[in-house]
């Protein structure tokens, strides 16, 4: 009994779409394993941090996903001193960032 191709097609694409189903829920939970603490971010907002400027989008964003970091990243030897200036709260403050009391 041979299959008609009409049967085929659908049956394929079935297939095909849960794929790359799979393997878009592999990205994402890829994506979430690579965010991890990563003190050179903080990097982006130094001169921000430092003179009192207004921070860039850059800065921002990259702050952001540090937020959950920042008490780790204040003993940081490298970066961890600017995150103690007064210009760090207030960059936090202009990014929408809580800056967590460590």
């Amino acid at each position: 009994m041979e299959k008609s191709p009409s049967y085929v097609g659908p049956r394929c694409f079935t297939v095909a779409v849960m794929v790359v189903m799979l393997l878009s829920t592999g990205n994402l939970q890829l994506t979430k394993a690579q965010t991890r603490c990563n003190p050179v971010e903080i990097s982006w907002c130094l001169q921000a941090i430092v003179s009192n400027l207004q921070p860039s989008a850059t800065c921002c964003r990259k702050l952001k996903g540090q937020e959950p970091c920042l008490c780790r990243e204040t003993a940081d030897p490298t970066f961890g001193g600017y995150l103690g200036l007064p210009g760090a709260k207030k960059v936090a403050a202009a990014c929408g960032v809580s800056f967590p009391n460590c």
